[in-house]
């Protein structure tokens, strides 16, 4: 039997709740963002409403966490399209990923305290995902000379934990300067990938 599709209230609706469950959870942390505390967020007359499209907590936060993660990858998808060189395209990603992380803090907070709270679970084919734009980009380098010879898979995982730094940042610093930890990544890189 196929679902139903959700009508467009439906659809409005759900997307109201996914925004105030980021809101909630990224100021108060993913263990006290209740369904009481949602629905006050998104000014709703009472948690049956968030029950009625989302079975439970985890739920909802499994659909807040595809939410984003679709903002991120269609953000990145823009600003890497069609890069002249490797080190064009390595350059773009790192600033890229800052960019999306200054614009959307509170998205960015949402996700850490998803994690911090134990509800983002470690899935190696989703790390495979993450590093594979990473590694090519690495691997067009060193092809076309661009870059020296290093490990692509070691080079794309620090590249990959460099980006991810910046969340903790945000949750630890009022208001850092991301600007100016991207240009300090770009250099990094830049110096570590290079040819001599």
């Amino acid at each position: 039997m196929q679902a139903k599709a959700k009508t467009f209230t439906e659809s409005a609706r759900r997307a109201q709740i996914v925004a105030a469950a980021i809101e909630t959870i990224a100021e108060l942390g993913y263990t006290r963002a209740s369904f009481a505390r949602i629905a006050k967020q998104a000014k709703l007359s009472s948690t049956g409403l968030i029950s009625y499209h989302f079975a439970n907590k985890e739920e909802l936060v499994r659909t807040v966490l595809e939410d984003v993660f679709r903002e991120i990858g269609a953000f990145m998808a823009e600003r890497m399209s069609e890069p002249a060189s490797a080190s064009e395209a390595l350059r773009t990603y790192l600033e890229a990923n800052l960019e999306f992380a200054a614009a959307q803090p509170t998205r960015m907070r949402a996700l850490l305290n998803i994690f911090l709270g134990g509800a983002l679970d470690y899935d190696p084919a989703n790390e495979r995902a993450a590093l594979e734009p990473v590694e090519r980009i690495l691997r067009w380098g060193q092809e076309s000379g661009e870059f020296r010879e290093f490990d692509v898979h070691v080079m794309a995982t620090t590249i990959r934990r460099s980006v991810e730094g910046p969340v903790f940042l945000l949750a630890g610093t009022p208001e850092p300067d991301l600007t100016a930890y991207a240009a300090e990544l770009v250099t990094l890189f830049d110096l570590a990938t290079r040819r001599q």
